[in-house]
This record gives structure tokens, C-alpha cells and sequence, in this order.
């Protein structure tokens, strides 16, 4: 006999997303439209379809020597989408959602390789740096690295490449600052690296993981260790859930839940939020990733059918962490 249970009426919360590649696809591919539902996932009428409140928007760069140029591109065109596009998009003002006709935004760097490229001068990071950080704002997050080595250490698919002395000089400028480092790209050696540096120095820097699983659910490069992710939620840090089939499980949809459940298992009641990673896939070179999203998670306006589904799992005060307030509450406290 099968047995129905009847669940509360779900309440469709706002929602915090700490990570998609908005800015990289408008300032990459030509006639890009932040309208263009045909061409990113994180498109706005997706992201008013979900009731995204607060999208965290990453300049993404590649390591090579336009890398710089790219990142203040990114930069630039964050600012005109809050200045010509005043009536879709608002900047956080790190205390308030949008409205629910608006979405929020900030901004992040995904790869410091867009503050410095590896010939660049310290003066010339420096430079950049104070440049983007001011026309931005704010900086939700920064990555040291991507896939990939750079300059300031080794990415989540490099081996036995930690971090370099030009990432301690970045993570001593980034101190003080209110820009929490993203443990998001890195090799263990880099993550390891990172937490040893900022305690031995006693650095000013929140630590989150923007866009990652679990290694425990997923057992992938790219996904987080129990051991790194115990440890942003001690250091009160956010983790944010990816949506890339690549690293939820290439064949099971529902593993999305699974990694969601387990942030909340190992300590992360407070720490559990949304970091989809939706970017401009219709160009890519690798035929076996697609499709990037599995149906349940393939836009921006999944959102409330994916907290309504785990509502078999979760009380509804843990949905309203997952959604927006654990994210939230951190930048709360961080801009205070």
C-alpha cells in the first residue's frame, strides 16, 4: 500500500544565487543580450521566473595575456547593466534584496588571473585590483585560481601545485578588505594553502566555497572534501550547491538533492545555499558535457519546483536558509 503525505502549502521564497558567467557571456559573444533566454540559463527572465533576488555575477577570465583587459571589460559592463538596465537590474547594497520586478547584483572574480596576468607588474595588479573593486563596489568573492595553474597557485584539476608566493601577497592586499576568498577552483594543496596562510598571518578573510558539491555525494576533482567544507562552515563561511551535471552525477538528477542534504548533514544549517553556475554553453568545444543541466536545474527558474521537492526533507525554515538567508545573513554581517 502507498502512502500519501499530505505537505504544507510551500511558500516561494526569494532566492540568493552566489555564482553564474552572465558577464563573461556578454562581453565574449557577439549581439549577447541579458534578456536572451535562448542563450544562458541565467538569463533575467529566468531569474525573475525563479524569484532570484540577489544574482552574484563572476568576471571569469582565462589565464592568458588579455586576461586583465577581459576582467575590466566585465567589470565595465557590470556597472552599465545597473546603469542602462535600471529597471531589470539593481546593485546590492549589501543589506536588502531586490524587489521582486528587479534582481540584484553583484559582483565576483572567478580567477585572479583577470587582476593579474603572469607578466603583469605588482603595480599593475595592485592597479587593477583598486580599479575593478571600484567600479564594481563590491567584490563578492574572489578565486585565486580556475581550472588551470596561474601565478597565485594550482587549480582543482592540477596536481601536486599549492600556493605560490604571489597568492600570499594577493591574499596579504586582499585583507581588511570584506572580500571573502572562494575555495571554489582550487586543488587541495591551494585550499590547504590558503586556510594555513590566512591563520598563520592572521589575515582579514572570510572563506566560502561559491559554486561546489561534495566529494562525499560526487567524487570529483572540482567537488569539496568533508575536510574543506567542515571548515568553512566553522569559520561561519557559505557553500553554494552546484547545478553542472558534470558534478552532481553525470547520469542521476536527483543526486542534486543528495549534495544539497548533505551541506545540511555535516554541519551546514547555516552554511547551505545555491551557487548554480549557469554560463554560455553553446559554444563549447566538448560534445560529452552535454547536456551541461539536467531538466530538473537547467535555468535560472527552477528554483521553486527544486525547494519544493525537498520539502520531504527539509522544514520549511531550512528552505528559507537554502534559499536566501544563509547567504544573505553573510553579507549582512560581512558589510556591517
Amino acid at each position: 500500500m502507498v502512502y500519501f503525505v499530505q505537505m504544507p502549502e510551500f511558500m516561494p521564497f526569494p532566492i540568493v544565487d552566489l555564482h553564474c558567467d552572465l558577464l563573461s557571456y556578454l562581453a565574449k559573444i557577439p549581439n549577447a543580450s541579458p534578456f536572451a533566454t535562448e542563450d544562458i540559463a541565467c538569463a533575467f527572465p529566468h531569474l525573475i521566473n525563479g524569484n532570484v533576488r540577489l544574482q552574484i555575477c563572476a568576471i571569469y577570465t582565462d589565464v592568458r595575456p588579455s586576461s586583465m583587459d577581459l576582467g575590466w571589460k566585465q567589470a565595465v559592463i557590470f556597472r552599465e547593466l545597473i546603469e542602462k538596465e535600471s529597471t531589470s537590474f539593481m546593485e546590492f547594497d549589501g543589506e536588502n534584496l531586490a524587489p521582486s520586478e528587479k534582481v540584484g547584483i553583484m559582483a565576483s572574480i572567478e580567477n585572479a588571473a583577470g587582476i593579474g596576468h603572469e607578466d603583469a607588474s605588482w603595480k599593475e595588479i595592485y592597479e587593477q585590483f583598486d580599479r575593478i573593486l571600484e567600479k564594481t563596489g563590491k567584490l563578492a568573492y574572489i578565486s585565486l585560481t580556475h581550472h588551470t595553474e596561474n601565478r597565485f597557485g594550482g587549480g582543482n584539476y592540477t596536481e601536486g601545485i599549492g600556493l605560490k608566493d604571489d597568492g600570499k601577497k594577493l591574499l596579504d592586499y586582499m585583507s581588511g578588505k570584506k572580500i571573502p576568498i572562494d575555495l571554489s577552483h582550487t586543488s587541495d594543496l591551494l585550499a590547504e594553502g590558503i586556510l594555513t596562510h590566512i591563520k598563520k598571518e592572521n589575515l582579514s578573510i572570510p572563506v566560502i566555497a561559491s559554486h561546489s558539491n561534495y566529494r562525499a555525494i560526487w567524487d570529483h576533482k572540482r567537488n569539496l572534501s568533508d575536510e574543506f567544507a567542515q571548515e568553512i562552515i566553522i569559520q561561519k563561511g557559505i557553500i553554494g550547491v552546484n547545478f553542472l551535471r558534470a558534478f552532481l552525477d553525470n547520469d542521476v538528477p536527483d543526486r542534486l538533492y543528495e549534495h544539497i542534504l548533505h551541506g545540511f548533514e555535516i554541519g551546514g544549517e547555516e552554511a547551505q545555499c545555491f551557487g548554480a553556475d549557469f554560463f554560455y554553453t553553446l559554444d563549447f568545444p566538448d560534445p560529452n558535457r552535454f547536456p551541461f543541466y539536467f531538466p530538473l536545474a537547467e535555468n535560472s527558474g527552477k528554483y521553486p519546483a527544486i525547494l519544493e521537492a525537498l520539502q520531504a526533507n527539509l522544514e520549511q525554515s531550512s528552505l528559507e536558509k537554502l534559499a536566501y538567508k544563509n547567504a544573505l545573513n553573510f553579507y549582512q554581517n560581512l558589510y556591517r
